[in-house]
């Protein structure tokens, strides 16, 4: 497979746990699409198993987006609700307050605004970026989140450790 390709498909990605609302409403998918295609099949005559076999991707797309808290791949970055292209981020921010929680934080460029509906988080007083998410300390990985970048991060965004002495670029 070619580096283009592979790129392509690649990506970092911080999901955040499951929880019964989001298993009912992939259960919920799953079964409204089974009983579209018996409708289907009853009252056209068609095959309900396509129906089924063309859904199962959206339903998933569907379902990993709702669970994921970080992401960035060849495309930009998504932190909670917000996408943004790589040409707003100007730095990820990393602050690991202890506990079971770790914060990743994205600092904007100077003449970046946030897309209409963005829910901006509290500010938290261990992380410095303005757009953060909070996610499980075992799901968070630095050093492969970090490799990641390296791949196909811009080389001006770079990853910055908070710490309570200061802030160090992380390596």
């Amino acid at each position: 497979m070619s580096n283009r390709r592979r790129m392509r498909w690649e990506r970092y990605k911080v999901t955040r746990p499951f929880s019964g609302q989001d298993l009912a409403g992939l259960w919920g998918a799953i079964i409204g699409v089974v009983a579209l295609a018996l409708l289907l099949g009853w009252a056209l005559e068609m095959k309900g198993g396509a129906v089924i076999v063309l859904a199962i991707p959206f339903i998933s797309q569907w379902f990993d987006a709702k669970r994921i808290l970080f992401q960035f791949d060849a495309a930009g970055v998504r932190i909670g609700n917000v996408v943004l292209p790589w040409r707003d981020v100007s730095e990820f921010v990393v602050a690991t307050p202890g506990g079971d929680h770790a914060l990743i934080g994205v600092r904007l460029g100077q003449h970046t605004t946030l897309p209409p509906g963005a829910e901006v988080p509290p500010a938290h007083p261990a992380m410095p970026a303005p757009l953060h998410v909070a996610v499980q300390s075992e799901k968070f990985d630095l050093a492969k989140m970090v490799s990641k970048a390296r791949k196909y991060a811009p080389t001006y965004v770079p990853i910055v450790v908070a710490e309570p002495t200061g802030e160090r670029v992380a390596s």
